[in-house]
C-alpha cells in the first residue's frame, strides 16, 4: 500500500507536470498574442467565474464529499450497488449543473458587477466580459461531470487520465489564439470558444475509461437514495467550506478590478507560476491522499491515518520550501523567460513579479492545506475545516483593504498568503489537540537537512543569478539557457545537499516515516 501510495502521487505529479509545461505555453502564446490589455483583462475575468463555480461544486465540495463515500461503497458494498450510486449522483449532479449553467448564461451582467464592480458600464470591458461570460460559462457544465469521472477512477487508484485531462484545455486555447482570434473583431473572443469546446473535449476524453471500469454512468435522479443524501449531507458543509476558499479570490477580484489597468493579468500570471508547484505537487498529492486517508478511516486505523498525514507533510517541506526560495529569488528572471515577447512588456514582468514574490511566502501553505483539509474530510467531518476557512477569510478581506493601498496588486497577493498561514496553523492545530496526527519521530533531524540543503540552494542562486536589467535585454535563448542553468545548478544543490546530510529516498516512504 506504501509503495502504491507514492507511485501514484509519482504518476499524477508527471501527467500534471505535462500538463502544467503544456499550460505554461499557453500562457506565453496569450502573452505573445495579447499582452496585458483591457481585452485580455476581460476574458481572464470571464473564465475566472466559471472556474469560481468549478472550484465550488467540481473539485471543491462535491469530489470531498463524493470520492470518502464512493471509496467506502467499494469497500463494502456489492459491484451493482456501487454503480447505482454513481448512476443516482451522476444524475443528480447533472440536473444541479444545468440549472445552474442556464442562471448563469442569462445572469451574465449581474455576475460581471458582483466579481469586477470596477468594470462600471462605460469600461470597454464590461460588455466584452459580459458576452464572454456567456460563452465560458457552459464549461462549468462539463468540466463539473469531468470532474465527477476523474473522482470515480481516483476511488479506483486510477490517477493518470485525470491528471492528463487538463492539457486538452491548453492546446484548446493555443490552437484559438493562433488559429482563429483573427476572424472575430475582438480577437479575445476566440478564446471564450476555445474554453467551451475544451471543456466537452475534457468530458468525452474520459468517457472510455469509465466504460473500463464497468462504471459508466446511466443518469437516474432519486433524491432519496441513501448514497445521494450522504453525499449531499457532506457537500452542505463543504460547499460553504469550498466557497469560503472562493470567495477568498472573488474578493481579490473586486479588489483589483479597481486598480489600473494590467493589474487583472499580473495576478493571473504570478498565480500561474504558483500554480506549477501546486498543481504538480500539491493537488496531486491531496488527490492521492483522501482516498487512501479515507481507506485508513474506514478501516479504524488511527495509526495509519497519522502515519500518512506525517508522510504527507514531510514531502510537502521537502518539495514546497526549494520551490518557495525558488520562485522568490527568480520571480523576475522566471517571468521574463516565459512571457516577455510581443504585447507583454518589461513593466509587465516587473509587475508581475511584485506579486509573485508575495505569493510565493505562502507557497508551503498553500501545498499543506490541501492535506489537511483531506484529513479532516476523509474523516467526513467537514465542519471545521468551514469554521477555520471562514476566518481565514475575514482575515484576507482585512489585510487586502490594509495592503492594497501602499503595495497595490501586490498587497492583495501577500494578503492570500498570510491568510493561508493562518488557515493551516489552526488546522494543524485542532489535528495535534485531538490527536488524529500525531508526529512521527525524526522531525528534529529532518528538519535541519531540509535547512541545511536550502541555505546551499539559496546561496547558488544569490551568487550566479545576473540582475533582472540583464535578464530583459537578452534575447529568449540567452534567457532560456541561462534559466535552465540556474534551476539545474540549484537542483543539484539542494539535492546533494540533502544527500550530504544523509537523506535517502528510502527515508521519505510511508513506511519509513
Amino acid at each position: 500500500m506504501a509503495n502504491q501510495l507514492l507511485k501514484s502521487t509519482t504518476t499524477v505529479s508527471l501527467m500534471t507536470f505535462v500538463s502544467r509545461i503544456v499550460g505554461f505555453l499557453r500562457d506565453m502564446v496569450l502573452a505573445h498574442v495579447f499582452g496585458a490589455t483591457a481585452g485580455i483583462d476581460a476574458f481572464l475575468l470571464a473564465f475566472k467565474i466559471p472556474n469560481f463555480m468549478r472550484r465550488l461544486f467540481a473539485e471543491g465540495a462535491f469530489s470531498q464529499a463524493f470520492v470518502p463515500v464512493l471509496s467506502e461503497y467499494r469497500s463494502t458494498r456489492t459491484k451493482d450497488e456501487v454503480k447505482h450510486l454513481v448512476n443516482n449522483v451522476f444524475g443528480a449532479l447533472s440536473l444541479v449543473l444545468l440549472l445552474v449553467t442556464f442562471l448563469g448564461v442569462m445572469g451574465a451582467p449581474l455576475l460581471i458587477r458582483l466579481f469586477a464592480p470596477g468594470f462600471n458600464i462605460e469600461d470597454s470591458r464590461f460588455p466584452l466580459a459580459c458576452h464572454l461570460l456567456q460563452l465560458t460559462f457552459p464549461y462549468i457544465f462539463f468540466i463539473s461531470l469531468t470532474a465527477f469521472a476523474a473522482g470515480v477512477q481516483n476511488a479506483y487508484g486510477k490517477f493518470a487520465i485525470p491528471a492528463f485531462t487538463p492539457v486538452l484545455l491548453n492546446i484548446c486555447l493555443i490552437v484559438a489564439a493562433y488559429c482563429l482570434s483573427d476572424y472575430f473583431a475582438e480577437p479575445v473572443v476566440a478564446l471564450a470558444w476555445g474554453v467551451l469546446v475544451a471543456g466537452i473535449a475534457q468530458l468525452l476524453f474520459q468517457a472510455p475509461f469509465l466504460a473500463k471500469l464497468a462504471l459508466f454512468p446511466n443518469p437516474q435522479v432519486s433524491w432519496h437514495d441513501p448514497g445521494v443524501r450522504r453525499v449531499l449531507t457532506l457537500m452542505g458543509p463543504a460547499i460553504l467550506g469550498a466557497s469560503v476558499m472562493q470567495v477568498n479570490l472573488l474578493v481579490d477580484t473586486i479588489f483589483a478590478s479597481f486598480l489600473p489597468v494590467g493589474s487583472l493579468t499580473w495576478l493571473y500570471y504570478s498565480d500561474r507560476l504558483l500554480e506549477f508547484p501546486i498543481g504538480m505537487f500539491g493537488v496531486a498529492l491531496a488527490t492521492v491522499v483522501l482516498p487512501h486517508l479515507s481507506q485508513e478511516y474506514a478501516k479504524k486505523s488511527q495509526t495509519g491515518f497519522s502515519a500518512s498525514v506525517d508522510w504527507a507533510l514531510r514531502w510537502i517541506l521537502l518539495i514546497g520550501v526549494p520551490s518557495t526560495i525558488g520562485l522568490v529569488m527568480m520571480a523576475g528572471p522566471l517571468l521574463a523567460t516565459l512571457f516577455q515577447y510581443g504585447q507583454f512588456t518589461s513593466h509587465d514582468v516587473m509587475m508581475a513579479a511584485r506579486s509573485l514574490i508575495a505569493l510565493s511566502l505562502g507557497l508551503v501553505c498553500f501545498l499543506a492545506v490541501k492535506v489537511l483539509v483531506s484529513a479532516f474530510y476523509a474523516r467526513q467531518n467537514t465542519k471545521l475545516p468551514v469554521k477555520v476557512a471562514i476566518f481565514a477569510m475575514l482575515l484576507n478581506v482585512v489585510l487586502n483593504a490594509v495592503f492594497i493601498g501602499p503595495l497595490a496588486h501586490a498587497g492583495l497577493a501577500l494578503a492570500s498568503s498570510l491568510s493561508s498561514v493562518c488557515n493551516v496553523l489552526l488546522l494543524l492545530w485542532v489535528l495535534l489537540r485531538e490527536k488524529i496526527f500525531v508526529p512521527m519521530p525524526g522531525w528534529a533531524g529532518f528538519s535541519i537537512r531540509i535547512f541545511c540543503a536550502n541555505v546551499t540552494m539559496a546561496l547558488v542562486l544569490w551568487w550566479f543569478t545576473p540582475d533582472l536589467a540583464q535578464w530583459l535585454e537578452w534575447r529568449a535563448f540567452e534567457r532560456a539557457a541561462t534559466l535552465f542553468s540556474l534551476i539545474g545548478g540549484a537542483v543539484v544543490a539542494y539535492f546533494g545537499g540533502l544527500w550530504i546530510t544523509g537523506l535517502r529516498y528510502a527515508h521519505m516512504r510511508l513506511e519509513s516515516v
